[in-house]
C-alpha cells in the first residue's frame, strides 16, 4: 500500500481509476496474491460488523425479579419464615417464581438488530485473485481486493467502481431511493452526499442489472453500513410509557404500604400489644397491599392484544409495545414501499396530440388509455402505438410469466413493458417481428440507450433516455399525419409540457427512433421525437383512507424520504398528508442534533409534514426533536437505514414483506402486509389494551385497598383479623386473576379512535382513579367488617367461622365488583363489560375455586375455612353485593356527566 491509512470513501470519489489502483497497489488484471491479503487481512482485520454482546438468558431471568411488586412479596416471605409462618412462606414464594417466569418467556424473544446486521457479511463474492477469478466468503475481503460484479450480487464491501457496464445498483436500504443507480467510473469531485456518489458502491446494497468491478475500500465498520450499525448500537433504546407507569405504581404501592404498615406495627407495640400480633398484622397488610396478579394479568392482557394484531398483519416483537401504540401522537413514515407501492407504473403518455392518462398500476395488466375522458384504441392511434413499442425494444427487463413470479429488470423498464401490455403489446412478439441485432448501453454522460432491430427496410433505431437528452438530438417528430419537422416553437412546448410533469413528482423518460440501413450508424443523431412517458411510484391504495384516520384520531403523520423534495411532495398530496397550497417539503439537512437548534427552529421544524433526502442521522435527530416535546413516535421503515430510527423511537414499526432482517429485529412490531393500514388497526387495539389495563388495576387495587381497611382497622381496634395472610393472598393471585384477566381481554370502547391520543405523562391511574379506589376500597372494607362484626357480636359464632364468613363476603364482592368496572357512559344492562363472554366464564371459574376451597378438606385446612352453614351463606350473599348496588347506584346518578371510567 502506497499509504499508511485507508483514504476516505469520500476522498476515493474525486480519484481517477488510474490513481485507485495505485493507491490501493493493485493490477486490476491480475489481483492481490494471496500472501499479500494475509498482510492485509492483519493489518485491517476482516469484513464483518461488530458484533454486540446482547442480554444473556441469565440477565433476562434476573431482571425479573426487580419489580418493586416482587421485592415487597420478598419481604413477606422473608418475615413469614422468620415466624416460621412456612405455609404462608411456601406460597408467596410461589407466586413470585410464577410472575417471574412468565415475564421470563416473554422477554427472551429480545430485539437483535446488530446481529440482523451482521448477517449481511454472510454472502460469497467473486474477485480476481492471482489472475484467477475465485469464489470467497465475503468476510475474506480486504482492502484493494478487486470484485467481479454480476446483477443480483449483494455488494460485500464499499468498493470504487473501475468498470461499469450497464451498471445500475439499488441503493434503497441506504437513501431510499425508489429507483436503481447507474453506475459510472468517473472521478466526481465535492463533498456529496451518499446518493450522488455514483463511482461508488456500498456495502449492503444489491445490483439489479449490468456487469463491473470495483476495488474494495472500505471493510467492515468502515463502510457506510457499518456507520449506520454504529447508529444502531448507540442509539438508545427507549423504555416504553407503560412499562414507566407500571414501575411508578409498583413504587407507590410500596411506599404506601410500608407507611400503613409502619404506623400500624409501632402503634401496636406503643399500645403494649405482642410483638408476633404485629409482625403477622404487618405481612397480612403487605400481602393485601400487594395485587400479586397484576404482572400476570398485564402479561396475558398484552399477550391477547399481540394475538389479536396478529390477525390484522401486524407481528408484536415486544409485548410492552402492544399498549405504547394506543399513545402514539407521531407516525414518521418512509415513503417508498410504505406510502407507495415501490413499484414504477406509466402514469401520463404525451405526445404530440396531447397527454395520454393510462390506468392501472404496478405490475396489473389491465388498464385503459384515455385522453380527456375519452378512451382511446391504440391500434387505431399511430403516435401513441409508435412509443409503446419504442418503449418495450429499448428495454431489458421481464415481465412476471409461467417460470417466475416476479419481474425482473429496472423497474423504470418493467413499467414500460406493463404499459405495452394493457396495448396488447408484448415484447416476445415484436422481437420476433423485430428481432434486436445490437444494443448500445445505457451511458451516464449521455443519459441515453439504443437498441437497433431487424425490419424490411434495414434497422429500426429505438431511443430512450432523459429528455432534455434526446429532444435537443431530434429533428422530426412524429404526428397522425406523418414525420413533421421539429421547430423551435415546438421544442420550447415539449420543454414546458414535461416540466409541469415533472413538477408532479413524476420520472421522465423521452423516447425516439429512426430507420437506418447500416447497423453501424450512429444512434444518437437525427432522431424522430415520439414523446414523453410519465412514470409514478404509485401510492398504495389504503394509505389515503388510513391517513385520514390518523388524523381523525388526533394522529399526525410525517414522511421522511431519501428521494427528491418533488417526488415527496406529488406523494403527500396523493395520500393526503399535505394539501396542494402548503409549503414545499424541507430537505433533510435542517435536520440538526437537538443541541444545535434553536426553540424557534425546533417549533417550526415540529409543523412540517415532508422531509425530502434525509439521511439516518437526520431521520434520529427528528424523532429526538419530537420525543423532547412529549410526543409519543412510532417510526416505520424497511431499509438498513431505517434501523437506528426504528430503535430509537417509542415504537419502531417494520415492513414484513420487503424489510431487511436490519429493520424487522430493530422494530418492536412488523407489519406482514407492509399495508400502513395495518398500523392504524394496531393503534386501535394499542388504546383499547390501555383502557383495560387501567380497568384490571383499579379492580385489583380497590378490591386490595378494601382488605387493607379491613386489616388496619382491626388491628388498631385489638380485634381479631377478619381475613388471615394465606386467605388474601389466596384471593389476589388466584381468585382476583381471572376476573381482571376477563377485563384485560375485553373488546374496549367503539369510539375509542374519535378521540385524541392520551397525555404521554398520564399516568394508568390519574388522581380521581386513586380518589375512586379509596371510595370503593371503604365501602369493601366496611362491608367487610360489618359482617365480621355482626358474626362475632350478633350471631355469637367462633371466630374460624366468623373469618370464613367474611373472607367468602370479600371474594364473592370483589367478583359482582367486576360490573363496577363499566365506562360512567355506558348502558346498565349492555356495556363493554356484561357483553363480554369472559366475565361470565372468570366469575363461574371463581365461584367453583371458592367453593373448593372451603369444601376440599386439605385446601380448607390450609385456608383455616370451615363450612359457614345456610345461614352464613345468607349473611354471605346479603353482604356480598353491597360494593355492586352502593357502585351502580354512583354510576347511574353521579357519573353520568363523566365520559371517562371510573
Amino acid at each position: 500500500m502506497t499509504n499508511e491509512n485507508l483514504p476516505d470513501t469520500t476522498e476515493i470519489s474525486a480519484y481517477s481509476s488510474e490513481k485507485i489502483l495505485d493507491t490501493y497497489s493493485v493490477n486490476p488484471e491480475q489481483g492481490l496474491t494471496p500472501s499479500e491479503v494475509d498482510r492485509r487481512r492483519q493489518k485491517y482485520g476482516e469484513n464483518r460488523l461488530q458484533e454486540t454482546k446482547g442480554r444473556s438468558l441469565k440477565q433476562i431471568f434476573i431482571e425479573q425479579f426487580k419489580s418493586p411488586i416482587i421485592g415487597l412479596l420478598a419481604l413477606a416471605a422473608v418475615l413469614s419464615f422468620a415466624f416460621q409462618e412456612w405455609v404462608e412462606a411456601i406460597a408467596i414464594i410461589i407466586a413470585i417464581i410464577l410472575n417471574a417466569a412468565i415475564g421470563f418467556f416473554t422477554e427472551v424473544k429480545a430485539t437483535r438488530a446488530m446481529e440482523a446486521l451482521q448477517q449481511l457479511s454472510r454472502t460469497k463474492t467473486t474477485v480476481r485473485r492471482d489472475a484467477k477469478p475465485q469464489e470467497i466468503s465475503a468476510e475474506e475481503l480486504v482492502p484493494g481486493d478487486i470484485v467481479l460484479l454480476n446483477g443480483g450480487d449483494l455488494i460485500p464491501a464499499d468498493l470504487r467502481v473501475i468498470e461499469a457496464s450497464k451498471l445500475q445498483v439499488d441503493e434503497s436500504p441506504l437513501t431510499g431511493e425508489s429507483v436503481p443507480v447507474t453506475k459510472t467510473t468517473e472521478p466526481i469531485e465535492g463533498d456529496l452526499p451518499l446518493a450522488e456518489r455514483k463511482n461508488m458502491v456500498f456495502k449492503g446494497t444489491a445490483i439489479t442489472s449490468g456487469t463491473g468491478e470495483g476495488v474494495v475500500a472500505a471493510i467492515g465498520m468502515n463502510t457506510e453500513l457499518g456507520h449506520i450499525s454504529q447508529l444502531t448500537a448507540s442509539a438508545e433504546e427507549e423504555v416504553t410509557p407503560l412499562e414507566k407507569r407500571l414501575d411508578r405504581l409498583g413504587q407507590n404501592l410500596i411506599w404506601i404500604t410500608l407507611v400503613i404498615a409502619t404506623l400500624i406495627v409501632v402503634g401496636g407495640l406503643l399500645a403494649g400489644k405482642d410483638l408476633y400480633l404485629m409482625v403477622e398484622t404487618a405481612i397480612a397488610l403487605s400481602v393485601a397491599a400487594v395485587p400479586e396478579g397484576l404482572p400476570i394479568v398485564a402479561t396475558v392482557a398484552l399477550a391477547r392484544g399481540m394475538w389479536r394484531m396478529a390477525k390484522r398483519n401486524a407481528i408484536i416483537n415486544r409485548l410492552s409495545a402492544v399498549e405504547t401504540l394506543g399513545a402514539t401522537s407521531i407516525i414518521c413514515t418512509d415513503k417508498t414501499g410504505t406510502l407507495t407501492e415501490n413499484r414504477m407504473t406509466v402514469s401520463e403518455i404525451l405526445v404530440d396530440t396531447g397527454k395520454v392518462e393510462v390506468s392501472g398500476q404496478g405490475l396489473s395488466l389491465s388498464g385503459e388509455f384515455s385522453r380527456e375522458d375519452h378512451s382511446i384504441d391504440v391500434s387505431e392511434d399511430k403516435v401513441l402505438r409508435s412509443i409503446l413499442e419504442a418503449g418495450i425494444l429499448c428495454n431489458n427487463a421481464h415481465l412476471p410469466d409461467e417460470e417466475t413470479d416476479s419481474s425482473i429488470g429496472d423497474p423504470m423498464e418493467v413499467a414500460l413493458l406493463v404499459a405495452g401490455a394493457k396495448a396488447g403489446l408484448k415484447r416476445e412478439e415484436l422481437l420476433n417481428k423485430q428481432p434486436e441485432a445490437k444494443e448500445v448501453a445505457f451511458d451516464s454522460e449521455t443519459n441515453m440507450m439504443a437498441t437497433y432491430h431487424n425490419i424490411e427496410s434495414g434497422y429500426r433505431v429505438a431511443v430512450k433516455g432523459a429528455p432534455e437528452s434526446v429532444l435537443p438530438i431530434c429533428t422530426q417528430k412524429l404526428t397522425p399525419q406523418g414525420v413533421e419537422k421539429i421547430s423551435d416553437r415546438d421544442r420550447k412546448r415539449w420543454e414546458q409540457e414535461y416540466t409541469q410533469m415533472a413538477e408532479q413528482g413524476l420520472r421522465l423518460l423521452a423516447l425516439a427512433q429512426k430507420t437506418v440501413n447500416q447497423e453501424e450508424a450512429e444512434p444518437y443523431e437525427d432522431l424522430t421525437f415520439l414523446g414523453v412517458v410519465g412514470l409514478l411510484d404509485p401510492p398504495r391504495e389504503d394509505v389515503k383512507e388510513a391517513i385520514k384516520a390518523c388524523h381523525q384520531a388526533g394522529i399526525r403523520v410525517i414522511m421522511l424520504t431519501g428521494d427528491l423534495p418533488i417526488t415527496a411532495r406529488r406523494i403527500g398530496v396523493a395520500v393526503g398528508l399535505v394539501q396542494e397550497n402548503e409549503v414545499e417539503p424541507q430537505l433533510g439537512k435542517v435536520l440538526k442534533p437537538l443541541e444545535d437548534l434553536s426553540e424557534q427552529e425546533q417549533l417550526n421544524l415540529q409543523q412540517v409534514s415532508i422531509f425530502a433526502r434525509v439521511s439516518p442521522e437526520q431521520k434520529l435527530n427528528l424523532i429526538a426533536l419530537h420525543q423532547s416535546h412529549n410526543a409519543i413516535v412510532a417510526m416505520t421503515g424497511d431499509g438498513v437505514n431505517d434501523a437506528p430510527a426504528l430503535k430509537k423511537a417509542d415504537i419502531g414499526v417494520a415492513m414484513g414483506q420487503r424489510g431487511t432482517e436490519v429493520a424487522k429485529e430493530a422494530a418492536d412490531m412488523v407489519l406482514q402486509d407492509d399495508a400502513f393500514a395495518s398500523i392504524i388497526a394496531a393503534i386501535e387495539q394499542g388504546r383499547a389494551i390501555f383502557e383495560n389495563i387501567r380497568k384490571f388495576t383499579f379492580y385489583l387495587l380497590s378490591g386490595n385497598t378494601g382488605e387493607i381497611i379491613a386489616v388496619a382497622v382491626a388491628s388498631a381496634l385489638n380485634a381479631p383479623l377478619p381475613l388471615l395472610p394465606l386467605q388474601i393472598l389466596f384471593l389476589n393471585a388466584v381468585n382476583d386473576v381471572f376476573p381482571a384477566l376477563a377485563l384485560g381481554v375485553g373488546e374496549g370502547s367503539p369510539k375509542r379512535m374519535e378521540h385524541p391520543p392520551r397525555d404521554s405523562k398520564e399516568e394508568i391511574l390519574t388522581r380521581r382513579h386513586w380518589w375512586a379506589i379509596v371510595i370503593y376500597g371503604v365501602i369493601i372494607g366496611a362491608t367487610i367488617l360489618g359482617i365480621f362484626a355482626l358474626c362475632l357480636q350478633v350471631f355469637k359464632m367462633e371466630v374460624e367461622k366468623a373469618v370464613t364468613i367474611s373472607f367468602l363476603t370479600l371474594a364473592f364482592g370483589r367478583l359482582w365488583h367486576v360490573f363496577n368496572m363499566r365506562n360512567n357512559d355506558s348502558p346498565l344492562f349492555r356495556n363493554e363489560v356484561t357483553q363480554n363472554p369472559y366475565i361470565w366464564g372468570a366469575l363461574v371459574l371463581c365461584s367453583i375455586l371458592l367453593l373448593i376451597g372451603v369444601y376440599v378438606p386439605p385446601i380448607a385446612q390450609v385456608l383455616v375455612l370451615v363450612h359457614p352453614g345456610l345461614e352464613g351463606w345468607g349473611l354471605i350473599l346479603g353482604a356480598s353485593l353491597i360494593p355492586l348496588i352502593i357502585g351502580q347506584i354512583w354510576k347511574t346518578f353521579l357519573g353520568k356527566r363523566k365520559r371517562q371510567f371510573i
